[in-house]
Formats: C-alpha cells, structure tokens, sequence
C-alpha cells in the first residue's frame, strides 16, 4: 500500500476558524435573540441567494427543496416576537404565524424530556415535504432529503459560531408528538431540531 503525506491543511482562514470552534452547546445564557440574528439564522439556514429562490444557501438534488423550516418562540425568546410557531417564507424572507403560544414545553416533551430544547429561547425545526423529492428521484429521494438535512445543519452550526450563539443538533424525539406540536399538515416529516441560544 503506497502512502501520501499530505501537507498541513491551511486552518487560519475565517472558514477554518469557524470549523475549529464549531461544537454542540447544549447550555446558554439568559437573554433573548434580537430579530435581526434570527432572521440571519434563518438565512444562513435555507435562505435565497438569487430571484426566485432558485438557489438557496444549501444545496438540494435537483433544486427540489424539500424542506420547510419550523421555528419555535419561546416567551421573551426573540425581542419584539411575539411567542408561538412560525414557519420560514425563505421566498419573502417572512415569518408566517402557525400558532400563538410557547410551546417550548410540549416540544422538549416530545424531544424526550431534553433541556436544552426546553431552556433555548428558539428552536429551529427541519421539516421534510419528501414528495417534493421523491416524485422526481423514487424512494432514494429520501437519502437526499437527509444529505440536505446535514447541509443545513452545518450552517446553523456555523451561523451561530459566527454570531455568538449556541446550537445542538437534536434528532431524538418522537415524530408524531413534533408533528402535532407543529401542526404539521399531513405529509410533513420533522427531522431535526436545533435549539439556539447565546453561548455560554
């Protein structure tokens, strides 16, 4: 077996930064998100790049988009938001009222009773629209639904570092109470919950 070594990798540039610091937080600090740092989250997320949303800040098999971004409010957690659930509009960088209410409890309930999920002022939910996928690639249009999902996991990650936030990547709940708790209408598939905070 023939073997390369490699030269060091270039790790002092603003992305290696952001990589290095990158981990799980799963405690944070009192205090609530300002509108515009969520709406960047949201961006950095799953936002538009161009006219039409036909290219987003994650990339998609086939630019079928299969996602539907969730965010749950919780009381004083974002300043000037009233709390409840809202869905992302990525087109009209609007948030479309769900429900009215915090509904941070019933959510960690339905994330096996996780803290964080409960204490985080926010939390944002990937929700999978799989026929948007599956009509054009068959049942393997699932294995790109969570390809996507991984992609903008890691910019929530990387958005938070950037911003002074904390994130986890939560994937341990049961399907049916996060759907209910969403109002999810039939066909959505909630598939990762991130809880965002101030860093401790």
């Amino acid at each position: 077996m023939h073997i390369i070594t490699l030269p060091s990798p270039i790790t002092e540039t603003y992305l290696g930064k952001l990589l290095k610091e990158r981990r799980s937080i799963r405690s944070y600090r009192e205090g609530s998100l300002t509108l515009q740092e969520l709406s960047s989250l949201l961006w950095y997320a799953y936002g538009c790049v161009e006219p039409g949303c036909e290219r987003r800040t994650s990339p998609s098999a086939g630019a079928t988009f299969p996602f539907e971004i969730y965010v749950s409010v919780k009381k004083d957690g974002v300043e000037g938001l009233e709390p409840g659930i809202y869905r992302y509009n990525a087109e009209e960088n609007k948030l479309e009222e769900v429900l009215k209410g915090d509904f941070s409890r019933e959510l960690a309930k339905a994330c096996l009773g996780q803290r964080w999920v409960l204490n985080a002022p926010v939390n944002i939910i990937l929700v999978a629209v799989a026929d948007r996928t599956t009509e054009y690639y068959g049942e393997r249009g699932w294995r790109y639904i969570f390809n996507e999902a991984g992609h903008i996991g890691q910019n929530i990650y990387l958005a938070s570092v950037e911003m002074g936030l904390g994130t986890v990547a939560v994937g341990a709940f049961h399907d049916d109470q996060v759907s209910k708790v969403l109002n999810l209408p039939e066909g959505y598939v909630p598939v990762y919950v991130f809880p965002v905070g101030k860093a401790r």
